[in-house]
């Protein structure tokens, strides 16, 4: 596959990754970038050192590209900026805040930026401060999103219309019908995450692994108004954190959020885990390599068949 975002990431299909916190690291990221996607580790509560440590291995594990997400309002973020331009990496991920902010170091050391968005009015500010393209994350996806509760769907056409540079569509997307349709809606490639938490390269519990292919159809549910919003398997953890009003639930999420994050030493109930609502579709556990192949093989049978349909 060849179109600008496989020439921006330097990869075989226009694929990504989806950053996810303390869950995307070096190994998780190498096999994703030797599958042919776009490997990436997520800098977000890594210390300088980690994340430096963590790079490393992903660069020992594969020669094809990957890349590191920064969330722009984290302190660490222009240390983050620093590691990447200090081990020559081709692009990084931004996001959760104005780009413009590391735009000028990033371009000075030859860095493309993808930065997520989930407002035509963000991407047109991104736009305007030189990103090399947007990552458009709707209101189905796991981890945070945006307040705004506009979904993939509707989001990526619109935004496809108001740039000049590409659109990757994010949120929704964990098979190959989600990637064909977001080919069809303009987007010239997508980021996929919650896919990826049932592999066995995902450096989670397997408490969690299960519970993503368990879940069904409504297994997920949004905390943060006010704050971040965060969408999440549903459980005990969960149900505790959500409160009555927007301001006692921002405050539990706040206060409890990174102490239940992803807990090892948890179980099922009370471990905080984030997944987006495409959950329904993940049925088993298999190789972070294979996830974006597969996709593609079956998005062309999908295309042939949906050219037959056309064709009658």
């Amino acid at each position: 596959m060849h179109n600008r975002i496989t020439r921006i990431l330097g990869v075989k299909y226009p694929l990504i990754l989806g950053a996810m916190r303390h869950i995307t690291l070096g190994e998780m990221a190498a096999a994703v970038s030797n599958g042919g996607g776009f490997g990436q580790i997520a800098a977000s509560g890594l210390s300088t050192d980690r994340l430096r440590s963590e790079l490393a291995r992903a660069l020992e594990l594969t020669s094809l590209p990957v890349g590191i997400n920064i969330p722009i309002y984290r302190p660490n973020a222009f240390d983050a900026l620093a590691i990447a331009i200090e081990a020559k990496l081709r692009v990084i991920t931004t996001s959760a805040g104005d780009p413009s902010k590391l735009m000028g170091a990033a371009k000075e050391a030859g860095l493309k930026v993808l930065h997520k968005v989930s407002t035509v009015e963000m991407a047109k500010k991104a736009q305007s401060a030189g990103v090399d393209g947007v990552i458009a994350t709707g209101f189905e996806a796991g981890g945070h999103v945006g307040r705004e509760m506009m979904t993939t769907f509707c989001l990526v056409p619109q935004l496809v219309d108001a740039l000049t540079i590409p659109v990757v569509a994010a949120g929704g997307i964990g098979d190959a019908r989600g990637f064909l349709a977001a080919l069809a809606l303009g987007a010239e490639g997508a980021e996929v995450g919650t896919a990826f938490l049932a592999t066995h390269e995902c450096p989670v519990p397997g408490f969690f692994k299960q519970s993503v292919v368990d879940a069904g159809c409504g297994a997920t549910v949004l905390l943060g108004k006010d704050a971040m919003p965060m969408r999440v398997l549903n459980n005990k953890t969960a149900a505790r954190i959500r409160g009555s009003d927007k301001a006692t639930e921002d405050q539990r999420l706040t206060a409890e959020g990174d102490r239940a994050y992803v807990m090892e030493c948890a179980d099922a109930e009370t471990s905080l885990m984030p997944c987006g609502q495409v959950c329904g579709l993940i049925h088993e556990i298999g190789s972070a390599v294979e996830v974006f192949p597969n996709m593609v093989r079956s998005a062309r049978s999908l295309l042939e068949a949906l050219r037959g349909v056309f064709d009658t």
